[in-house]
Formats: C-alpha cells, sequence, structure tokens
C-alpha cells in the first residue's frame, strides 16, 4: 500500500490506500482508540474486500500518525474522517472501523453518503459502566450495516435490527481467536451489498 498523507484541520491523516482492477466500490476503514491499521480483524476485513473486487483505504487518524496513543476528541475524529473521506470519493463507497473506528464510520454514514457500514467490534457499553450504552450511534445508520462482535467482548454484543446484521466471532473485543471467520463474514456480506 502507498501511503498518502492529508493535510486537515486536525493535524496530518495517512491514507494506506490498496486499489484493485475494476474495483465494484472501496471500503475505508478507521482504526480503533488505541490501536492501528494492521489490527488483525482490520488486516481480515481488507483481505476479504479485494477478494470481491473492492479497494480498500485503511485511515491512520492524525493523533496515531504524531505517535500517540491517547485519541482524540470524537468532533475532532469525525471531522479528520470526512476530510479525508471526501478525497477517496468517486466510487461507492463503504465506511468502517474497528472500535472507536466503527463509531466514527457510524457517526458520519449520512454525511459520507456511504452504501453500507462495517463495523468491527462495535464498543457498545463501556466495561463497567452498564447504563452507557452507544446503540444510538449504531442507530442512526440508514443503510446496510455489519457488526462482527467477538461471543466474548466485554463490551457487549449489538442487537440486529432492520439494515443491521451482526455476526458472533469466537473471541473477545480484540477479534484475534477468528480471523477466518471475520474474514468470511465481511466477504460474505460486502458481496451480497454490492
Amino acid at each position: 500500500m502507498s501511503p498518502l498523507d492529508v493535510q486537515t484541520e486536525f493535524g496530518t491523516a495517512r491514507v494506506h490506500a490498496d486499489p484493485v482492477d475494476d474495483a465494484r466500490a472501496m471500503l475505508v476503514l478507521g482504526h480503533g482508540a488505541g490501536g492501528g491499521i494492521t489490527a488483525p480483524d482490520l488486516t481480515a476485513a481488507a483481505a476479504a474486500a479485494r477478494a470481491v473486487r473492492v479497494s480498500v483505504a485503511l485511515v491512520e487518524q492524525p493523533y496515531r500518525v504524531a505517535g500517540r496513543r491517547s485519541p482524540a476528541p470524537a468532533r475532532q475524529l469525525d471531522a479528520v474522517w470526512l476530510e479525508v473521506v471526501a478525497r477517496l470519493a468517486g466510487q461507492p463507497l463503504v465506511v468502517g472501523g474497528r472500535s472507536s473506528g466503527a463509531r466514527v464510520a457510524c457517526r458520519t454514514a449520512e454525511a459520507t453518503g456511504a452504501a453500507g457500514v462495517l463495523c468491527l467490534a462495535f464498543p457498545l457499553r463501556p466495561p463497567g459502566r452498564a447504563s452507557v450504552s452507544r446503540l444510538d450511534e449504531l442507530e442512526q445508520v440508514r443503510v446496510p450495516m455489519l457488526v462482527v462482535q467477538g461471543t466474548r467482548d466485554p463490551f457487549g454484543l449489538p442487537p440486529p435490527g432492520a439494515q443491521r446484521t451482526v455476526v458472533q466471532v469466537a473471541g473477545d473485543h480484540s477479534l484475534r481467536s477468528d480471523v477466518p471467520g471475520v474474514r468470511a463474514a465481511v466477504e460474505q456480506w460486502l458481496d451480497q451489498l454490492l
């Protein structure tokens, strides 16, 4: 993948683009709060996309590009994401990410004009804070959505919805225990979506 630096209002974001020939769409993925774009589930989703002729763009938020592990506030993450995705327009877009990146994709799905949203390990409820729910972020998405969640994820299991398919794979929030299962779920969903 060839990295492309994108200057945004909140710093430099980095896009690792992996185009495929005769692409049906582009899948744009964001990383989790403390992790990077090499997370096993993101790698599996990218491989799944390429297998069904979907180009991939993995987006690093400016705080990660600068070497920090603590995420920026949600409004900054969303603003950067919108700036970067606008640069990638030109073919049908599917947006998504893992954990925090999935939240960003959900909150901005309408503004990006996404045809679908892919959520890997969506953090429904912070562990130990059962009264806090982020279900509203999933509910605001009006296009088809796939949520791939570990069966032992301490952040909980989102419910399926009218346009929301939830696939459980063995493992916890990292989704490392069943990488082939993640890839298979994403590949099947993308192929049906497009």
